[in-house]
């Protein structure tokens, strides 16, 4: 198996530090909103790495975070004049609700970083302790980029050309930097934020050191994969090597993974762009299994590009898919259990041709856009050749190789049951009454279970009104 690792800017044999283990961390969301379609797709990206893995045998300890301290979730929480724990909770559960819609498996663990506060400040004294950081006047603590000299080797940048993170805050302190590249592992609070004690201030954990400190928690000083989007190459990939490496002395993560850019119509997604969609908005149009589906049409460090004509393809791809899925399990119900015939038997080898022909993708990069044409191809060999004559056999055959494969990428082929007008107007029924009794976490969760069935809601003035997603 061969990964492209950001690191050499090559494919590299897959070798675990553990035989037959993958420790791999993804960086998750910050969590002050609904996750928008630019989060969903590193989500499904490493979830259908982590699953194919799983496939080929790995036990895999997939850690995935959630930062919910930050400048965003603060802001928030001021506008709507709650905690901002209030906020991070609210999101983080939306987000889960939103994961298990794109039918991404839930992380072995998904750390946050306020709960990991202890492991930060023993990281940061440990880093000070070796000459790696110091602690400016008003408590801010840096990291001092050039002690650690391989510092820009993941981004291949010059320590020269290098800027600060842009992702900083600018703080009291800034000034007395010894080197304007270092950045902040510790900074202090202000009025109305979150903050945590420590030797040096009361303040909070910069954004860099959370991860590092959540992936040597779970999983330990040296990882397998670590994985996230493009934009995190730099600075918050490099400077968590530069933190971890410091403080372990250890190899942090032996290949680097990172997916591509995802656009809006050719363009970078924005909300002053008005092309700001959520995993939300899509599920109002789609089923996200759609959603899912289009996003592994194409390599993951390629840029992917969203638009209604393709996500219109997709819609059609997948339902190509189900109706064969469909088409299969109605003849297996009905066919004889007879051995398969000799023409049967040819075509059962091209089914492992086509088998391998997948593995063969998935193996190179996971490339899933060709993992897609072989499962394509076994789509068109099921529909040509298996009919009311065939053996029960051979239709289980081609079944059960389209779902597993299938399933290795997450898409999942049992077509949804339609749900009853009825059905929805004595749920909507039952909300209002919950609402009237100001049982507002039963209102919540039957509004849930309707997005869930796929059917979204309006609260209007003329009253509820609803639609099919």
């Amino acid at each position: 198996m061969k990964i492209f690792n950001t690191l050499t800017r090559r494919k590299e044999e897959f070798v675990p530090l553990t035989p037959g283990q993958v420790k791999m961390y993804v960086c998750g969301p910050t969590v002050y909103n609904l996750i928008h379609i630019g989060n969903a797709r590193p989500m499904i990206v490493f979830d259908t790495v982590r699953r194919y893995f799983e496939y080929k045998g790995y036990d895999v300890q997939y850690v995935s975070n959630f930062t919910d301290v930050d400048d965003k979730i603060i802001k928030k929480a001021n506008e709507e004049g709650v905690d901002a724990e209030v906020i991070s909770k609210r999101y983080i559960e939306e987000c889960k609700k939103d994961m298990a819609a794109l039918n991404v498996k839930p992380a072995t663990v998904n750390p946050q970083a306020t709960q990991e506060i202890q492991g930060m400040l023993t990281m940061i004294q440990t880093l000070i302790d070796k000459g790696h950081a110091y602690v400016a006047d008003d408590g801010t603590v840096y990291f001092k980029v050039k002690s650690f000299k391989e510092y820009g080797k993941l981004s291949h940048k010059n320590l020269d050309e290098l800027q600060s993170g842009f992702r900083e805050l600018k703080v009291s302190g800034e000034e007395v930097k010894e080197d304007p590249n270092d950045f902040v592992l510790w900074k202090p609070k202000k009025e109305g934020e979150p903050y945590w004690e420590s030797p040096w201030c009361q303040g909070r954990p910069g954004w860099h050191i959370e991860c590092s400190v959540m992936a040597k928690h779970y999983l330990g000083d040296q990882i397998d994969i670590h994985a996230g989007g493009e934009d995190l190459i730099f600075p918050h990939h490099e400077n968590e090597i530069a933190q971890s490496e410091c403080a372990n002395d250890k190899t942090f993560a032996n290949y680097w993974m990172h997916n591509g850019f995802l656009n809006i119509d050719n363009k970078k997604m924005s909300k002053s762009l008005g092309n700001f969609f959520t995993v939300r908005d899509i599920a109002e149009k789609y089923d996200l299994q759609v959603l899912r589906f289009f996003m592994l049409s194409a390599h993951y460090r390629s840029p992917i590009n969203f638009s209604a004509e393709l996500m219109e393809a997709s819609k059609n791809g997948l339902e190509r898919i189900i109706t064969a899925v469909d088409r299969l399990k109605e003849l297996d119900a009905k066919a004889e259990g007879a051995a398969e015939t000799c023409a049967e038997q040819e075509k059962m080898v091209e089914v492992q041709k086509l088998r391998e022909k997948f593995e063969a993708a998935m193996e190179d990069d996971f490339n899933t856009a060709d993992a897609v044409s072989a499962i394509f191809e076994l789509v068109k060999l099921a529909n040509s050749t298996a009919d009311a004559s065939s053996t029960k056999s051979y239709v289980s055959c081609l079944l059960k190789e389209i779902e597993q494969l299938c399933d290795v990428l997450g898409i999942i082929t049992e077509r949804k049951t339609e749900v009853l007008d009825s059905e929805i107007e004595e749920m909507i029924v039952a909300r209002q009454q919950a609402r009237k009794d100001r049982n507002f976490a039963l209102a919540d969760e039957i509004r849930g279970k309707l997005l869930d069935m796929g059917i979204v809601l309006e609260d209007t003035r003329e009253g509820v009104k609803w639609k099919r997603a």
